[in-house]
């Protein structure tokens, strides 16, 4: 998709494009070490962090950059972050 100076892209287009593909780390969860205070779901700038129906987290790979926030953020240090394989 190109979008020329002035373009303008249609609504909800970052829904279809996944941008997780270029991480060099991702957050990996520690449940154990997890207080469910939300600050990794409250702070995420790509809002890919999603809460569970048993009160902790999980991450959206299709959209977590891998910016580590999240880690940053995290009092318990439940969140590290690790190197991506692919």
């Amino acid at each position: 998709m190109t979008i020329t100076l002035g373009g303008v892209c249609e609504p909800g287009s970052t829904l279809v494009n996944k941008t997780g593909g270029w991480r060099t780390f991702r957050p990996v969860f520690d449940y154990d070490k997890c207080i469910k205070c939300k600050l990794c779901e409250l702070l995420c700038p790509d809002m890919s962090v999603d809460a569970r129906d048993d009160g902790f987290f999980e991450f959206n790979y299709d959209f977590c950059k891998g910016c580590g926030i999240c880690a940053n953020e995290c009092p318990t240090d439940a969140i590290e972050m690790v190197l991506e394989e692919k």
